[in-house]
């Protein structure tokens, strides 16, 4: 079955590729997508929706910008037509009339990335076009309804259903391991070495998610500590010269690092679905574990307290932890949302504000952003739903009660009466 397979598809590819080179002809990129649109049978489509990904491979950086106004006008909605189409549709709600609405409420660009998505290998070259997109968007913010449109496309393809979750060890590929050393984000790693500390050892785990469309692209991995209590700080996770625990003992799982490693999949969610993911998988393949909590930066606490004047206080560790703590719990946006961004993330995952940290990342990057300091976000899997939806709601920030009070001591002292 699998040399037939085997001999089908390259039989395929043969003709594919001979209809591809009798399709060039120094067309322009904007016909051949024309002519993609209208395309009738498969072998042919999927020849020109390669020979379209090949050109636009070739365009300069300008050739790009002109292909995505393209796509933004040429293939945009015909607002008239569709006017008709409500119109008509209000009026019987006859299911032709439904049929005709529905299509043209969808920019004809919508389907041809679609045809271009037949080719294989096509999907990654999407979400790379997309980063293109979202570098020109700085130059020409009216392709913002582009984007729109990828970000549309891309949560329908890469919904949780389709994602293979994979653990990530030292035996793994050599080229999804260089993958992970050029994608981490949080704590850079350093050496295969340093790789070596973070994948081998029994206390700890790594683990991704994959789409089949791309199966040698990391999407999200997050990289797990096997602990004895609660971890608080980076220094003692990474270091070189700790002591490694058997699994087996361990009663608290750690999520040090979640790094996304796909730019132009931003606006994706992967990171809430992996972290519950991974923690009901360790709880069950280690009953020992009663505990799962992150310990993460907090990227914007030293620009905050610049900002409100307050630098002298964040001098001292517990001065520093009780404005941490009142900054992740008190400060929010004009939306009534966190001001921290990992916090936004974390809280509305339905997470625990839990504990903060003094000296907890000591690096250059950890002292500039957040004064050293770190915080665990715990994931109470009974409880996430309710802390979801309480936050997604009304803003209600879950914490725990010494870091409740913790905020209010961190709050800015009352102004003195005239």
């Amino acid at each position: 079955m699998s040399l037939l397979a085997d001999l089908s598809s390259t039989l395929f590819d043969r003709r594919y590729l001979r209809v591809r080179r009798e399709k060039r002809n120094g067309r322009s990129i904007e016909d051949m997508c024309n002519d993609l649109l209208t395309s009738r049978g498969d072998v042919s489509g999927v020849a020109l929706a390669s020979t379209v990904l090949d050109a636009y491979a070739a365009l300069d950086r300008a050739g790009r910008l002109d292909f995505f106004r393209y796509l933004a006008s040429e293939l945009d909605i015909d607002t008239a037509a569709l006017a008709e189409a409500v119109a008509a549709y209000a009026d019987g709600q006859d299911p032709g009339d439904y049929r005709r609405m529905m299509a043209l409420a969808e920019p004809r660009r919508q389907e041809l990335a679609r045809r271009m998505n037949q080719v294989p290998g096509a999907t990654h070259q999407l979400v790379q076009m997309r980063c293109d997109l979202m570098d020109a968007l700085r130059e020409a913010p009216e392709l913002a309804r582009l984007d729109m449109d990828f970000r549309h496309l891309f949560k329908s393809w890469f919904n949780r259903g389709f994602l293979v979750l994979r653990p990530i060890n030292w035996e793994s590929p050599a080229h999804i391991l260089e993958k992970i050393i050029a994608y981490e984000a949080v704590h850079a790693i350093h050496s295969w070495d340093d790789l070596r500390r973070r994948l081998q050892p029994a206390d700890r785990r790594c683990f991704a998610f994959f789409h089949p469309a791309m199966p040698d692209e990391p999407l999200i991995f997050v990289e797990v500590a096997l602990t004895k209590g609660v971890a608080g700080s980076i220094q003692g996770v990474l270091s070189e010269g700790r002591r490694q625990i058997d699994a087996g003992e361990a009663d608290t799982a750690v999520f040090y690092s979640i790094s996304n490693c796909q730019k132009g999949l931003a606006g994706i969610s992967f990171g809430n679905s992996l972290i519950k993911q991974v923690a009901e998988d360790l709880g069950r393949d280690l009953p020992g574990l009663k505990t799962f909590v992150t310990l993460s930066p907090i990227p914007t606490l030293m620009k905050w307290v610049s900002a409100e004047g307050r630098m002298a206080e964040a001098a001292t560790p517990e001065g520093l932890r009780r404005l941490a703590a009142h900054y992740l719990a008190e400060a929010k946006r004009p939306d009534g949302l966190p001001m921290d961004p990992v916090a936004r993330f974390h809280l509305g995952n339905g997470a625990i504000l839990h504990d903060v940290h003094a000296g907890a990342d000591t690096s250059e990057n950890g002292m500039a952003q957040s004064g050293g300091a770190m915080v665990n976000y715990l994931y109470d899997l009974a409880k996430v739903s309710r802390n979801h939806e309480a936050f997604a709601q009304g803003g209600k920030v879950a914490a725990s009660g010494p870091i409740t009070a913790l905020a209010k001591q961190g709050q800015p002292p009352a102004p003195k009466a005239a």
